[in-house]
């Protein structure tokens, strides 16, 4: 398969021949070569977060739910589905939203592909299915909730550094107050509220998707350790702390590994198909990709917000999977 200096020269020799989008034909080429190879449904979810950072868009959002039901349309569910995930997270009631509409399309019979990064929700949504395929250059991370950057574990364990610097020595006040004096009552009781949500989405994540069928001894144990894992911010120092597959494996995540040999091919087409996005959001005004294998797409737009929904030639046919 062509690494990603040769698929630029493809897209560059398919723009040639006069196709109206080479980016697109290249990269659903690709992803039609995956399906055929596994013989399941792929869906790829590409945020442009690393090309178009810091600009507004980019995250999980109830959106996408609607970009989600345009790519299962027509899919034969019963062959399951690949999902490749690649974002930083988002919003995470939308998040549980997209899980329970994906389980109720596929069930159980969801596999995550994460060729780079799927950080906090996007974590979140490969806990809820039954493997998660990781390269060795592959990371998930802390799950955490956050308000605008500001982590909501952080202010609780402020407030109570704060508390205890004042039991101690009352002239810590002088320098506490200003700082508490800022945060509202009602700041303070959504980060709490947000923190024990977060916390119960991740475990129904993991009880219901992950560990669903674990032959684990002591499963609960399991999944406690992982959800705080996920969830510790003392631990993990940073929201953007990355976690490669040797933390997942020590969680006791299902995790299949890209390089084994067996799967050279399988492992060729995901790094392929991970470049042709990743070139196709730094040359486009595209903030979100959500494609299908059979070439329907839909893209959120940079300029004036705006979708585009792209189908394929044989689109209103009649379904070519068996």
């Amino acid at each position: 398969m062509p690494n990603w200096t040769a698929l630029q020269k493809e897209i560059s020799q398919t723009q040639g021949k006069g196709d109206v989008s080479p980016h697109d034909v290249v990269r659903r080429k690709y992803l039609a070569q995956l399906q055929e190879h596994t013989g399941r449904n792929v869906i790829a979810y590409y945020s442009g977060f690393l090309t178009k950072p810091k600009i507004e868009g980019t995250d999980i959002t109830d959106e996408d739910k609607n970009s989600f039901m345009l790519c299962v349309h027509g899919l034969d569910k019963s062959l399951g589905l690949d999902l490749f995930l690649h974002t930083p997270g988002g919003d995470v009631s939308a998040t549980e939203s997209l899980i329970f509409y994906l389980k109720e399309m596929f069930g159980d019979n969801i596999r995550a592909i994460v060729p780079q990064i799927a950080m906090s929700a996007g974590t979140i949504i490969a806990c809820s299915c039954q493997s998660i395929l990781m390269g060795t250059h592959s990371n998930l991370g802390p799950v955490d909730p956050q308000f605008s950057g500001i982590p909501a574990i952080g202010v609780i364990k402020e407030i109570e550094m704060a508390f205890n610097a004042i039991k101690s020595d009352q002239r810590a006040s002088l320098l506490w107050n200003p700082i508490l004096g800022r945060l509202t009552p009602s700041f303070v009781q959504q980060c709490h509220w947000a923190i024990s949500m977060g916390k119960d989405l991740i475990r129904k994540a993991l009880s219901e998707g992950m560990f669903k069928d674990s032959k684990l001894e002591n499963i609960e144990d399991v999944i406690d350790m992982a959800v705080e894992r996920l969830s510790d911010l003392s631990t993990n120092k940073t929201h953007s702390r990355h976690l490669h597959y040797k933390d997942c494996l020590d969680l006791n995540f299902n995790i299949e590994m890209l390089e084994k040999k067996e799967s050279k091919t399988l492992q060729d087409l995901v790094l392929t198909i991970h470049h042709c996005y990743m070139i196709s959001l730094a040359n486009s005004a595209a903030l979100k990709i959500t494609e299908n294998h059979l070439g329907r797409a839909y893209v959120k737009q940079q300029v004036q917000q705006q979708f585009m929904f792209q189908l394929p030639s044989n689109f209103g046919q009649p379904n070519p999977l068996p």
